[in-house]
């Protein structure tokens, strides 16, 4: 692994156990075992790292949400193609998607506000989008898109922070299907 990636792998790890404030420059070159002019000769400053961080590991998040979420006639299909993708992509990058969940609640003052709620409104906005989509077939769906998203993404999150806690197995048989059967009732009601 050359040191820019090394710097990116060790800089998500830190700010994902630790939070973007409490991680210093100097801890992140020493975790990578780097000098401090290294790491600025990548990335500028801790913030140009966080962002550089941000952008190259959530653009895949993004380019496979939008693919994923894209209304196909089907809405439970479509919702548990996306709860099901979540879940498999919590398999492939824990570590980043801690940070993302870590990330919804940094207050507006923090320096990297704006750099992380960019990729929470895209994710919103992929899934506002199908649910619009989805207002042809349903039309009791009619202006509710918005909250729809808003649930799904917090039902997804929220069953992801109890895996990341230990409390809950999300390959447990039937979990994905029990989870959009759950929701479906909401729609549906």
């Amino acid at each position: 692994m050359d040191n820019r990636s090394n710097i990116l792998q060790v800089a998500t790890e830190l700010f994902a156990s630790h939070g973007y404030d409490a991680v210093g420059v100097q801890q992140i070159a020493s975790d990578a075992g780097v000098t401090k002019p290294t790491l600025y000769h990548y990335f500028n400053s801790k913030q140009g790292l966080f962002e550089t961080l941000i952008k190259e590991k959530s653009e895949p998040l993004i380019s496979d949400l939008r693919e994923v979420s894209r209304y196909q006639g089907d809405i439970t299909k479509s919702i548990t193609d996306v709860t099901q993708f979540y879940f498999e992509y919590l398999d492939r990058e824990p570590t980043f998607y801690r940070l993302i969940l870590m990330t919804r609640f940094m207050p507006p003052s923090s320096d990297v506000y704006d750099i992380v709620t960019q990729v929470q409104h895209q994710q919103f906005d992929l899934l506002q989008q199908l649910f619009k989509d989805a207002t042809e077939d349903h039309g009791n769906m009619r202006g509710r898109h918005r909250w729809y998203a808003v649930s799904l993404l917090g039902t997804i999150d929220t069953y992801i922070v109890m895996s990341l806690q230990g409390y809950i197995h999300l390959n447990e048989p039937h979990r994905v299907y029990r989870i959009v059967h759950q929701f479906m009732h909401g729609i549906f009601s």
